[in-house]
């Protein structure tokens, strides 16, 4: 049995360590947020927290992740919309949004780490979340909205 905590609730699993967290969180767990996109850690859509940092799900085992805290989508606004969800609404940034979790969740990392990042920051800190859709450019803008509401512009 291995013991994670997610969402600030402990589970106990019966997987080998070797498991992607991914499949722990929607096989296991039930929690179905982060999507499976390619399986390689290249396109984003996987994304959650790991103690505060944006990590692909899909390639993190679950013996890595074990005493550490996840975090996915659902536990971000603590009961309320992040301003990082708030920004996204306010810009319409998802058209499809397979991969508008994995985005949220690694732009809340990066305003974590960067509270007033750049146009280039934001680039550089997105550029492994893709999207089919193209809304890179409302992605960005949203980031720079959720950053004044968190205080960092």
């Amino acid at each position: 049995m291995l013991e994670l905590t997610v969402n600030g609730i402990k589970h106990q699993v019966d997987v080998v360590p070797e498991m992607p967290l991914l499949w722990v969180l929607r096989d296991e767990l039930g929690i179905t947020s982060p999507k499976y996109g390619c399986g390689i850690a290249q396109c984003g859509a996987c994304t959650v927290q790991v103690d505060g940092l944006a990590v692909r799900s899909c390639q993190a085992r679950i013996g890595d992740v074990t005493g550490k805290s996840v975090t996915t989508i659902e536990a971000v606004g603590e009961g309320k919309l992040h301003p990082v969800q708030e920004a996204w609404i306010e810009h319409q940034v998802p058209q499809c949004g397979y991969c508008q979790i994995g985005q949220m969740m690694q732009a809340i990392s990066l305003l974590t780490l960067i509270p007033d990042p750049s146009d280039d920051e934001i680039n550089q800190v997105m550029s492994g979340n893709l999207c089919r859709c193209g809304t890179y450019e409302r992605i960005r803008a949203a980031i720079h909205t959720a950053a004044a509401k968190m205080g960092g512009a």
